[in-house]
């Protein structure tokens, strides 16, 4: 690994495919590129688009995208139960079709499913699950933003979701009752959409556009890039630039903004 690709700092948005884990996708990244990988947000295997993964420095940055709200294609199938709330379970079918196909929206509580990454007592819950164990699983409150019912038959009912990081879709959909998420479509993680190849390579500066910027004279921007704070006020994090290259994310502190997160 050369120096350069130990301290460049970029992101790929992946159009991940169905069958693979996050996991695997950030493992075969790893191989290629030979440097530190990471990801702001997996998707589960069975379910498709955008995964976020950062390279380098920006790996750092994964705090700040991991809260973005999310925007799915979630295609429910009416009239069967899965064990798991997806294909991958053990599937009933009861032809019970839903009358009313709406989902909840607002603020509401869920809770985190068997299969889930979270851990219980030290263990993924998902082991304990492949074990044939239950337990208690924590409740967790969610924001659904949006849930729009596009098309729908006896058989099938679409809906286009935008909901907050940490929402269960598999969860919303079993709302329904007799259904289940057949299929799961990321399009969206804040502002950055699935990109139309497979992969599309994007700098910090994109990465980052959704937060507001302060730009940095060339003195000031020596100072960040040694940790430094510098005078500056703002609400919430910020992005720190000076001629067009992300310095750092800061945050305000008193009559300053001080680095959280330094890049360059």
């Amino acid at each position: 690994m050369t120096a350069a690709e130990s301290t460049s700092a970029s992101a790929l948005l992946v159009d991940k495919p169905a069958g693979v884990t996050s996991h695997d996708v950030v493992a075969e990244i790893r191989r290629e590129r030979r440097g530190k990988v990471g990801h702001a947000g997996t998707l589960d295997p069975f379910a498709t688009g955008l995964l976020v993964v950062l390279l380098g420095r920006a790996t750092r940055l994964q705090r700040y995208l991991i809260e973005l709200p999310k925007t799915y294609l979630a295609a429910a199938r009416l009239g069967w139960r899965s064990s798991t709330g997806d294909p991958d379970g053990e599937l009933t079918e009861t032809g019970r079709v839903p009358e009313r196909l709406a989902l909840p929206t607002g603020e509401i509580e869920q809770r985190v499913p068997m299969t889930s990454a979270v851990r219980v007592g030290g263990e993924r819950l998902y082991r304990k699950a492949h074990r044939g164990e239950e337990v208690e699983t924590p409740t967790r409150r969610v924001t659904v933003h949006r849930a729009e019912l596009l098309e729908a038959n006896d058989e099938h009912a679409t809906f286009e979701i935008e909901c907050s990081s940490g929402t269960y879709v598999r969860t919303l959909i079993e709302t329904l009752a007799d259904a289940y998420c057949e299929s799961l479509r990321r399009t969206a993680v804040g502002e950055l959409r699935v990109p139309e190849a497979d992969t599309e390579e994007i700098s910090t500066e994109g990465l980052m556009s959704f937060l507001p910027e302060v730009t940095l004279d060339a003195a000031e921007a020596e100072r960040v890039a040694h940790g430094v704070a510098v005078h500056g006020e703002a609400a919430g994090p910020v992005r720190l630039t000076n001629d067009g290259r992300l310095i750092a994310i800061a945050r305000r502190d008193g009559e300053n903004l001080r680095p959280e997160v330094v890049l360059a």
